[in-house]
């Protein structure tokens, strides 16, 4: 396995992971709310409070996804390989 596979692996899982967290959290901060996160429609009228509650909230959410497939994606690949991802090789 070389170095297209992992950029594969890693940048696609990350990509698939963030994408798929973004429509959950939209999702979760409706339903919690019942009304749609800050700046996802034209809501400019959001008090900084919220603005801000949904900016870490959802952002916390992505970017853990995006850090459990980037490792899921380097453990399948070590799996497979039989030694990590060059670009995850300690030194490099």
């Amino acid at each position: 396995m070389g170095a297209l596979v992992w950029k594969f692996l890693g940048r696609g899982g990350a990509v698939s992971a963030e994408v798929l967290a973004r429509k959950l959290a939209i999702a979760g901060w409706t339903a919690a709310t019942g009304k749609a996160p800050p700046g996802h429609t034209n809501n400019s009228q959001a008090s900084w409070p919220r603005a801000v509650s949904w900016a870490v909230a959802s952002g916390a959410f992505v970017e853990v996804s995006r850090l459990l497939a980037t490792r899921k994606a380097a453990a399948y690949y070590t799996e497979s390989a039989g030694h990590p991802p060059k670009a995850l090789q300690t030194g490099r």
